[in-house]
């Protein structure tokens, strides 16, 4: 027997669905982390961000900016770099399995104008959006830089993510001063949260975060009709509380000239059962407080996890 749809199946079912929608973000691992913290933290220029460094008070911030650095690396395009990560994973059933991480790292710094805050370049794992060049091959093909236990045949991928000079990058962390006196201020990790780096306009960074998935778009289907099922549910209960509220307060003036007036202790619109919400404005009051909360809380959720960041800026110079 298939149950009556009731306020209270509307509103458990869009529950079911944003959390559904959440769990759908969390398979990204840390690379939603990342993309939820660059849709959602505060940009702030170059001054204000040593001002804070100044102050003592850490606080989580983005700023913009252009890479520069004195002592460079080249690659095998003599592309001026300043950091370069190569990850060599081998294949194994349904996974890839890292076995060498290697970086290489000069120091470097993100200007605007005279301004200048310095990266700590050790402090970058998970949150570097760049980019990536990846090859497939064989075990056979590294020589030496293979496992010995390894396989000959087995297939291997090789990962580079780099940073150039001539980028202009997006960095997100937490502004201090330098760690010996002298030392230039740095942004880095902190307050729990990475130090993330990016050479890429925004739209693109979501892009290679998602890596092609159709999962956002399949999160954010389940928060807009979670969205709307729970509005709809508690609307409805709103509209049934101050209806019976109404109805409650007419019902024995229209009845007073009856000559069957109803049975005392009884409700003429229930079997026998007291008058519910009947004469309780308070509950309807409340009900309607908790539709306009819960669709505040909704829409800004969806905003915030579907809105576009700042408008492209170019990425080259």
């Amino acid at each position: 027997m298939i149950p009556a749809v009731t306020p209270l199946l509307l509103v458990a079912a869009g529950v079911l669905a944003v959390v559904g929608g959440v769990a759908v973000l969390q398979t990204f691992g840390s690379r939603y982390r990342v993309g939820r913290l660059l849709a959602t933290t505060p940009l702030v220029d170059l001054a204000e961000a040593l001002s804070i460094a100044a102050g003592g008070r850490p606080r989580y911030v983005r700023i913009d900016g252009r890479i520069d650095a004195e002592d460079e690396f080249e690659d095998i395009n003599h592309r001026p770099l300043v950091f370069r990560r190569t990850r060599l994973e081998a294949h194994r059933p349904g996974r890839w399995v890292t076995f060498e991480d290697s970086r290489e790292t000069a120091p470097f710094e993100i200007r605007d104008g005279a301004l200048t805050i310095a990266i700590d370049g050790d402090a970058i794992d998970t949150g570097l959006v760049v980019v990536p060049h990846e090859s497939v091959g064989a075990a056979a093909d590294l020589a030496d830089r293979a496992p010995s236990d390894m396989l000959p045949e087995t297939r291997v991928r090789a990962t580079v993510e780099q940073l150039s000079s001539v980028d202009h990058a997006t960095a997100l962390g937490v502004p201090k001063q330098g760690t010996a006196p002298g030392d230039p201020p740095r942004l880095t990790a902190g307050l729990g949260r990475p130090l993330i780096l990016t050479n890429l306009a925004p739209d693109e960074a979501m892009r290679v975060l998602a890596q092609g998935s159709t999962r956002p778009r399949i999160a954010a289907a389940c928060f807009v009709v979670g969205g709307v099922l729970v509005v709809a549910g508690l609307a409805w209960a709103g509209l049934g509380a101050i209806a019976a509220t109404f109805v409650g307060d007419a019902v024995p003036i229209a009845l007073g000239a009856s000559p069957s007036p109803p049975a005392a202790g009884g409700d003429p619109r229930s079997s026998g059962e007291g008058p519910g919400l009947v004469g309780q404005p308070f509950l309807a009051l409340l009900a309607v407080i908790a539709i306009a909360l819960v669709a505040v809380i909704v829409t800004t959720a969806y905003v915030r996890l579907t809105a576009r960041p700042d408008k492209p800026t170019p990425r080259q110079r």
